[in-house]
């Protein structure tokens, strides 16, 4: 765009005339950036000392209430905002962390990034979230992208197949993580998980008081630590209850199930009468199945899934599932991440979540 510059003339006395060019209507019109505030003012302003104001803005425990309004309050009168860049290049942190998950098409994994939100909003972190779609391959790139987005650590839900070779990787990359809901075996650092074992018991305990003797396991997944606790739960309560084990029924990482195989139990002289899925989807997708053969769910057959998700509730009948608490999980699993943060060389630690049953008409 063309400058709408002017000239003003003056004549000297000497003879001589000069030409000055006047500033554009534009630039006259141009707005002057507000002035920033400094924590200096806010500080005169609340009455406190500048040592004072800083400790508010970090969320220091050593100030007290009524101080700590009366900052805010200054801070929000003079519009002061705060330089976090600045502050996090100060800490060699960015204030950033990488959400790693095996599924985000999954619901469980939104309740459970809910979980970490709600942690990272006291904290005063952000997160970017990546789908690995339980490849390893995939779940490496991610890695390495996060990594040149400078997060400060990782929460991540191991890719099924991951091994050994993930926890070498997080450490070359100097990463701290938390690992949720499933764990490379053996590996040191800090982990989040459910007791899946202890749900499962506790379901199969309950089929057991309801009557049903012939239960099957529905879903079993390909082999990562928290398949692996489900079924040991499962195998676990048939010893304990001295029920004969019926053939464990495979799933799919689309949470679905193989029918044939579970149509070939139905068909035996003595049929299963209930069954424990790996998760809700699958469980409900069960009722579908059930429907078709003309039983009824919770009256002909027993059906519990696990997760406690929204739709196991709005389901007709309503399921009877494990609750295994992802928004706790999601939760502890930040604040641990950020007490990793500030004390990096301390030891692992292993929260275990202790699920609850959800008792409903469909068992």
């Amino acid at each position: 765009m063309k400058n709408d510059w002017r000239t003003v003339t003056f004549f000297c006395s000497n003879g001589k005339v000069i030409y000055l060019p006047m500033v554009s209507a534009g630039r006259m019109n141009k707005k002057v950036p507000a002035p920033t505030v400094s924590l200096i003012a806010v500080a005169k302003e609340a009455g406190v000392s500048r040592a004072t104001a800083s400790l508010v803005l970090r969320n220091s425990p050593l100030v007290a209430e009524p101080t700590r309004a009366r900052v805010k309050a200054a801070m929000e009168t003079l519009g002061y905002i705060y330089n976090r860049g600045a502050a996090n290049l100060r800490q060699n942190r960015t204030g950033t962390i990488g959400l790693v998950l095996s599924n985000i098409s999954n619901p469980f994994f939104s309740t459970l990034t809910a979980g970490v939100e709600e942690a990272n909003d006291a904290s005063e972190a952000i997160c970017l979230i990546a789908n690995t779609a339980d490849s390893p391959e995939r779940q490496s790139r991610q890695i390495r992208r996060l990594r040149e987005h400078n997060v400060d650590g990782l929460i991540i839900c191991p890719a099924i197949g991951s091994d050994q070779k993930l926890i070498d990787e997080l450490t070359r990359l100097g990463l701290p993580y938390v690992q949720v809901l499933r764990e490379i075996p053996y590996a040191s650092g800090d982990v989040v998980t459910a007791d899946y074992a202890l749900g499962i018991e506790r379901a199969m305990a309950h089929l057991v008081e309801t009557g049903r003797k012939r239960i099957v396991f529905i879903g079993a997944m390909e082999m990562h630590s928290a398949a692996l606790a489900r079924l040991d739960g499962y195998r676990s309560a048939i010893r304990h209850f001295g029920l004969e084990e019926l053939p464990v029924i495979a799933g799919t990482r689309d949470h679905r199930y193989d029918e044939e195989a579970l149509d070939r139990l139905f068909d035996l002289p003595e049929p299963p009468d209930a069954a424990i899925c790996y998760n809700d989807l699958i469980a409900l997708t069960l009722f579908h199945h059930l429907g078709r053969r003309g039983m009824i769910v919770g009256t002909d057959f027993a059906v519990i899934g696990m997760d406690n998700l929204p739709q196991a509730a709005a389901a007709y009948p309503p399921l009877t599932t494990i609750a295994t608490l992802p928004q706790r999980i999601g939760a502890v699993a930040a604040t641990l991440l950020q007490k990793r943060l500030m004390q990096p060389e301390r030891p692992g630690e292993r929260f275990v979540i202790t699920p609850e049953l959800v008792l409903r008409n469909s068992s």
